[in-house]
């Protein structure tokens, strides 16, 4: 009969601990990135801003005369319209679609919500370059709730390229690809509408992931994202923009806007 000496399974024992000591590295070496990745679907305008830009300050107020906007998605839920109201908002943008997987549950109660206290309202699309094609997703949104109206009070539809909070900041495409889809969802939705779409952008991603291109500021109209006192440095060929979301932490809904305009702008561009 074989003889059990002490500490004859030391050796085992210790290779055992061995793998679950190398197992549990590999967990912990797991960027934490990944594991913060939201779900398809969640992303909403700025969801790249604190991250990339970061976050300073409130806006200094200026000569202009400026409008009080906000923009909502499905995270912000159903939306107090009328406390906004109240508080001085009149313009308001509510996120109608997302790739071509995704419409906000929402957006009725945003979208209709907004109209029904005399706000003028638009839809906007986030974009994912990496998924289908520009013009696939241009009309994904024309189809569910991106379309205009001639009643002077709807704006037109929003491209909101940016920061991809799924991966790869600029979705795997070069500069002059990026360029392409951009043009690609810009075109088709103006064919659908007949409006030029809104682009809602920041300098410094569309400088990283266009090359900053100046190619789209002669037809449409640009919406800037700058957590600060002042909307900084615009991407080439815009002179100035007709929107800044300013902040994502105002009052009420969190993401705050400025159009660069009296009420009769804001009323000028939902009417063409």
């Amino acid at each position: 009969m074989p003889v059990h000496r002490p500490g004859s399974v030391r050796p085992r024992h210790l290779f055992l601990a061995g793998l679950l000591l190398a197992a549990l590295t590999l967990v912990l070496a797991v960027p934490a990135s990944a594991a913060d990745t939201p779900a398809r679907g969640s992303a909403r305008m700025g969801i790249g801003v604190l991250a990339h830009d970061g976050s300073a300050g409130t806006p200094v107020p200026g000569d202009a005369t400026q409008t009080e906007g906000v923009d909502v998605s499905g995270y912000q839920g159903n939306v107090a319209w009328s406390t906004l109201w109240s508080s001085g908002v009149r313009w308001a943008y509510s996120k109608a679609t997302e790739g071509t997987y995704y419409t906000n549950p929402y957006f009725a109660q945003q979208y209709n919500g907004s109209y029904n206290v005399g706000m003028i309202r638009g839809a906007y699309h986030f974009a994912t370059p990496d998924t289908t094609s520009g013009a696939t997703q241009a009309n994904y949104f024309a189809d569910h709730g991106g379309a205009w109206s001639r009643d002077g009070k709807t704006l037109p539809g929003v491209l909101d390229i940016e920061w991809n909070p799924y991966g790869a900041a600029c979705y795997g495409k070069s500069t002059s690809a990026m360029v392409s889809w951009i043009a690609d969802f810009l075109n088709t939705y103006k064919a659908r509408t007949g409006r030029d779409a809104v682009i809602y952008t920041a300098t410094s991603w569309w400088t990283q992931c266009t090359g900053n291109y100046a190619g789209f500021a002669t037809a449409n109209p640009l919406w800037i994202a700058r957590y600060a006192t002042d909307p900084g440095t615009l991407p080439a060929g815009w002179s100035f923009y007709t929107m800044w979301q300013y902040t994502s932490s105002g009052p009420i809904v969190g993401d705050h806007d400025k159009f660069n305009g009296a009420l009769d702008r804001v009323v000028a561009l939902a009417n063409g």
